[in-house]
């Protein structure tokens, strides 16, 4: 549900800045045709290489993969037409099938993951160009992960929220996520 929130056309470039072992970002190649670039950055190495080896099998040659390191945002300055950042979250959302996750989850982590957030969604936007579009998800159903997160971004008037998605276990009977659509002025 999430890479299509990006509308990502074919051609363009894509930065899947959270990118793991690549599902969205291949989900992201199979979208766009194979066709542009879709960059799968992450800051482990051997996440890196696991999405490598599945983009080549899949046949995504659009895909690379980038570690990320400090410089990342200004390397990939205005390079992006579309930005993905699945932050790290709390989890929150997939208590139905880690019930155990209520208690070994603990205050410290979760304002740990915040600040991972808040850093994510203060820094990586420099790599959109403007014009382009922004899609922030979580697998978590706390609004102060989720909603709370988006409206930092939106106080400085440079992006336009224009879909937002709630999930709810409860309501739909799979895991919780969050993910929210916004375009840089």
């Amino acid at each position: 549900m999430i890479a299509p929130m990006l509308a990502a056309q074919p051609g363009e470039r894509v930065i899947d800045a959270c990118s793991g072992a690549g599902g969205k970002a291949l989900h992201l190649a199979a979208l766009m045709g194979n066709e542009g670039r879709v960059f799968g950055m992450d800051v482990d190495a051997k996440k890196l290489s696991e999405l490598e080896r599945r983009a080549k099998r899949a046949g995504a040659s659009c895909v690379k993969g980038k570690e990320i390191i400090e410089t990342t945002p200004v390397d990939f300055a205005e390079v992006a037409d579309r930005l993905l950042i699945d932050a790290p979250c709390s989890g929150l959302g997939t208590l139905r099938r880690q019930p155990d996750l209520k208690w070994r989850l603990k205050p410290a982590q979760l304002d740990r993951v915040r600040s991972i957030q808040k850093e994510l969604l203060s820094s990586y936007p420099a790599m959109l160009k403007p014009g382009g579009r922004l899609v922030y998800a979580t697998c978590s159903i706390l609004p102060s992960e989720n909603r709370a997160a988006v409206d930092s971004i939106l106080a400085d008037d440079e992006y336009e929220l224009i879909n937002e998605r709630i999930i709810s276990p409860a309501r739909d009977g799979f895991d919780g996520f969050y993910a929210a659509a916004l375009i840089k002025r």
